[in-house]
């Protein structure tokens, strides 16, 4: 059971966050978008957002099995370099531990994302985080039927 309805109890945060999804939606490439979307639920676990960045991603033509290998992006052949660059920062922006985002991670996404194209996946990656963050705390759940 869904702990709270965050649009109806606090509408104008909801607004601010959906002005942060609106902005990640124009200015990072779709695809890529999506495969961040759908890393970050996975390491959050968030069943809602897992679910809906899945079927929002094969509506738009992504083929299953590289959404399924998602889940195993570094072992799977099946994300160019700027995509594997993209997950890897997703996975440490996520998992930011104390030492934060490690120069390694960081200066790979820098050699193929400009420097405007950074900082834009960097706020998508914070934006699905604040979405799983709500989503899971709210036990927001992905609806019956697909």
């Amino acid at each position: 059971m869904s702990r709270i309805d965050m649009t109806a109890v606090a509408p104008e945060a909801f607004q601010a966050v959906l002005g942060l999804e609106t902005y990640v939606r124009t200015n990072v490439e779709h695809g890529v978008l999506e495969l961040v979307k759908l890393r970050a639920s996975m390491l959050n676990g968030c069943a809602y957002c897992v679910d809906m960045h899945s079927r929002d991603a094969l509506a738009a033509g992504e083929s299953s099995r590289r959404l399924f290998a998602v889940s195993a992006w570094r072992e799977a052949p099946f994300f160019d370099e700027r995509e594997r660059t993209a997950l890897a920062l997703t996975d440490a922006v996520t998992r930011l531990g104390e030492h934060g985002v490690p120069d390694d991670v960081w200066d790979a996404a820098a050699k193929v994302w400009s420097e405007k194209e950074l900082a834009d996946l960097l706020m998508a990656i914070a934006t699905i985080n604040v979405w799983n963050r709500i989503a899971v705390t709210c036990r927001t759940q992905p609806p019956a039927q697909g």
